[in-house]
């Protein structure tokens, strides 16, 4: 496109595809693992296979792309490397959904024809969501794109496995799980959310077995309270306090659990709290982790009642009329039978905390079950050792507290699931003998079968920055072989592991970055990354989560369609903050990145249609005016400014300093200033060598941020091949010492503009001014400048003031407009009368809420505004009291 031939509107869309494609196919994105620069690399939060698009992605994607296009210019080898994860559960939900819908379940197909479903869907839909990235302008190397349950990513995480097992961090056992009754799966205490919900605390009484074998109803009671009257066939004690004198005479006796007839002991047990319900608790090791504890404790077996769909056992603990039912009904029912047989007592209101299954929301059963887990404080240790040894750093650092709170508390971890998508677990039965083996191939497929359960998704991810890197091939007789194989064979885990940064939300610390961080020192030896950088949550307008539920959601793909990916990047940008708080969005806010964009595109025209003649030689020194070399000084200290922010990402702050720098002070101040440089014979050349480099540097600036308008201005200033690939700005060590004038300078135009405000005296109208200053040599290279800006005709300096005129202050110098013959002063002295009188009267109906201490404590925010604003009206009231007084005079 020729410069005569730019549109005057900004076209996103057709300029964003023609961009996107010119880096793809000059292969502007693919790191190369030979070269001997430095090595920077990232590894993307994988997102899910069944995902779509959403403004998280947009937000992590958009931060990421930021640091990857910044370090590339700088002078680093930069691999940015995208994947997806399989994601166990949501991706069988999928599949078996869609088999519902034709009739059919997964156990009509069986596990092998229901996995060859589940790849024929995968590979439909694994790389959609990196396809839609493209649009967001992520600049991440697809040739090397992964997928967690690749052939790569499969082996290393056989390999974890195994040695983990070998070492004795790897078990198999009975204990409570977190158990989702429609996901038909154990999940983590991870994937669990807890919400605090109302419920009820039913008290029961549980006769006491008499001397004489007595049944139920003699020799008296004790009273249980329990949030779960359904469990109570699973009972096998009733647990008081030791030091609890009410039951100190029980202790040892047997109670009776109504409905069964079943005997059960009452036992001590300092996990009792007094004061909770009746101080007696009924104690079911099947189905509570707590209850597990205190039976372990006291040798007592546990008993379960409720099996994997959430419905009451056909077993002998059991009454028949409860078989089979689900654990709600069961609850409805046996409340009932216990209040018609008088064993229910009493029916309290109570709030507790009741776990959800993240996935599908389903109140989560705990339950005993064979599972496998890994013990966590053993990779805890070194994990926590590396963030205290500021081998890995949290950005902002508030977040390291939450992570090693988290991990000095560590649980053993569950990593078995009931699915069939997914890795399945590497541990093979012997046919006959039960005999378990662990290894990464089956060692005899027609004697052993492997293992049904499939592992945790968070298991593979967990290996993530370093099985996509090639790690995973064992080397017989090495002890640490995969990591030793990967540093001779696998080119890029030795260029770009450990990774650099790693970009991710607050919320995926616990499943994800703790994961990280414990298997890649374990595997590797070292850090997985150097810098964890949290960034806030999106949310809604009025600060709520977004969720489909809500109707609350915005669609990243529309807001681009909309407004331009590059609009889209820059606001979400500039609502980051340093200390990592959530981002209201609503659609509305991206018109500030639209606007820009098109400032961008509007003033960049202008510069570039008038360097007409205008050669390839640096600017002259010593030719600069005293403007040219304002803009270079500001442009000097913008370049330091956002190299040192992006060091310390403070990557909010830099959206903000250029957008200033680019709005302020190069479109309103310098080329404003410029027009009438170019208009001298003289000044035009040197003018246009300053434009085009400050342009040229301001792009270059501001290409990781808004990567795709950047590309196509910079392209026309033919000063290279690919903005993409230019080298990122330095600061030059020596200013120009011109930013002191040409501050003063714009604060007698801000001064003289605001005057024209208030008086509303047209733009149009060209003023006189004194300025009362002790000497005039120090203004007068400053006249045509303040005359151009201010719009000026005539600058006189000190002598007496004349009277009814306005005056501005400016840095200890006072600027008068005289102002007879300029404006109707009695038109003016009423209007500003009327200001005041308008101003009274706000004041005054905000000096109600202000003096009433209700308001005060009930909505001490609200207050504050309201102290707030009394304070600017009292600061406008004296200013107009001056200006009033200015204009009798």
């Amino acid at each position: 496109m020729s410069i005569k031939d730019l549109p005057t509107v900004y076209d996103a869309r057709a300029t964003e595809e023609k961009i996107y494609k010119f880096w793809e196919d000059g292969r502007y994105f693919e790191a190369d693992a030979s070269s001997k620069k430095p090595s920077y690399s990232m590894v993307i939060p994988p997102p899910n296979v069944t995902g779509v698009l959403h403004m998280g992605h947009a937000l992590d994607e958009t931060l990421q792309d930021i640091l990857a296009r910044y370090y590339r210019m700088a002078g680093f080898e930069t691999l940015w490397l995208p994947g997806t994860d399989h994601a166990g559960i949501a991706t069988q939900n999928v599949v078996e959904k869609q088999l519902r819908e034709e009739g059919l379940s997964r156990c009509d197909l069986g596990r092998e024809k229901f996995l060859e479903r589940t790849w024929e869907w995968t590979n439909e839909h694994k790389s959609a969501i990196l396809d839609q990235c493209k649009r967001l302008g992520a600049s991440f190397d697809r040739t090397r794109e992964r997928f967690t349950l690749d052939e790569g990513c499969s082996e290393a995480v056989k390999e974890v496995f195994v040695r983990l097992y070998e070492k004795g961090l790897i078990y198999k056992g009975t204990y409570i799980v977190n158990w989702c009754p429609r996901c038909q799966s154990a999940i983590s205490d991870v994937e669990t959310d807890y919400e605090t919900k109302g419920g009820h605390l039913w008290e029961i009484s549980y006769p006491l077995k008499g001397e004489n074998g007595a049944s139920i109803g003699g020799g008296g009671a004790i009273i249980i309270a329990t949030t779960r009257p359904e469990t109570m066939f699973g009972d096998v004690a009733i647990a008081v306090n030791p030091d609890d004198f009410k039951y100190k005479d029980l202790i040892g006796r047997t109670a009776i659990i109504p409905l069964s007839g079943r005997e059960i002991p009452i036992i001590a047990d300092d996990y009792v709290d007094k004061n909770f319900g009746t101080g007696a608790l009924k104690i079911t090791p099947a189905h509570d982790p707590n209850d597990f504890e205190v039976g372990k404790r006291h040798n007592l077996a546990p008993i379960k009642i409720l099996d994997e769909q959430g419905r009451m056992c056909a077993c002998g603990e059991v009454p028949p009329e409860f078989h089979g039912l689900d654990r709600y009904e069961a609850r409805k029912q046996i409340v009932d039978s216990l209040k018609y047989k008088n064993f229910l007592l009493r029916i309290k209101d109570h709030e507790h905390n009741i776990g959800q299954c993240q996935r599908c929301s389903t109140t989560i059963e705990p339950l005993l079950s064979d599972q496998w887990f890994v013990k966590m404080e053993p990779l805890a240790k070194p994990a926590i050792a590396a963030v205290k040894d500021g081998r890995i750093t949290f950005v902002p650092e508030r977040w390291e507290k939450n992570y090693l709170g988290w991990m000095e508390n560590i649980r053993d971890w569950c990593i078995s699931r009931q699915l069939w998508w997914g890795h399945q677990i590497p541990a093979y039965y012997h046919n006959q003998t039960g005999e378990m083996v662990v290894a990464k191939e089956n060692p005899d497929p027609q004697n052993y079968t492997q293992d049904s359960d499939v592992l945790d998704t968070w298991f593979s991810s967990g290996l993530w920055p370093f099985s996509t890197m090639g790690w995973g091939v064992n080397e017989k007789g090495s002890p640490n072989g995969a990591t030793e194989w990967a540093m001779k064979n696998a080119p890029d885990f030795k260029k770009f592991y450990p990774t650099t940064t790693l970009v991710t939300g607050f919320d995926i610390i616990f499943f994800w970055v703790a994961r990280m961080i414990t298997m890649g020192l374990e595997f590797t030896g070292k850090a997985p990354f150097s810098t964890v950088y949290i960034h806030g949550l999106i949310r809604d307008e009025k600060g709520q989560k977004m969720s489909k539920s809500k109707g609350n959601t915005l669609d990243p793909v529309v807001l681009i369609d909309k407004y331009g990916c590059d609009a889209l990047r820059f606001t979400l940008t500039s609502l980051c903050t340093y200390g990592g708080q959530d981002i209201k969005i609503s659609d509305e806010r991206f018109e500030y990145g639209r606007n820009f964009a098109n400032k961008i595109w509007n003033a960049s025209r202008y510069v570039l249609m008038n360097l007409d003649g205008v050669d390839d030689k640096p600017f002259d020194l010593a030719a600069l005016t005293l403007p040219d070399k304002w803009i270079l000084d500001r442009l000097n200290k913008t370049i330091t400014t956002t190299r040192k922010n992006m060091d310390e990402f403070r990557i909010g702050e830099i959206a903000h300093d250029l957008y200033h720098f680019f709005w302020d002070d190069f479109c309103d101040w310098y080329i404003e200033l410029a027009k009438s440089q170019i208009a001298e014979e003289g000044l035009k050349l040197n003018t246009q060598r300053v434009l085009k480099h400050v342009l040229d540097y301001t792009m270059r600036l501001l290409h990781p941020i808004m990567p795709h308008i950047t590309e196509e201005i910079w392209q026309l200033l033919s000063v290279g091949e690919a903005l993409i690939a230019a080298d990122f700005p330095k600061s030059e060590e020596k200013e120009l010492d011109a930013l002191a004038d040409m501050e003063f300078v714009f604060g007698i135009v801000r001064g003289l503009r605001n005057l024209r405000q208030s008086l509303n005296i047209s733009t149009s109208v060209k003023l006189n001014i004194i300025i009362d200053y002790p000497s005039a040599d120090y203004f007068v290279p400053l006249e045509m400048y303040i005359k151009r800006l201010a719009k000026v005709e005539n600058i006189t300096y000190g002598g007496k003031v004349p009277k009814q005129s306005a005056s501005a202050v400016v840095e200890g110098s006072k600027i008068i407009v005289p102002l007879a013959g300029l404006i109707d002063l009695d038109a003016e002295l009423a209007r500003q009368h009327k200001k005041l009188e308008k101003l009274a009267a706000e004041k005054g109906s905000l000096a109600g809420r202000l003096n009433n201490e209700s308001f005060k404590s009930n909505k001490p925010d609200l207050w504050e505004q309201t102290r707030a604003r009394v304070e600017e009206i009292a600061l406008q009231e004296n200013a107009i009291d001056e200006l009033i007084s200015s204009l009798k005079d």
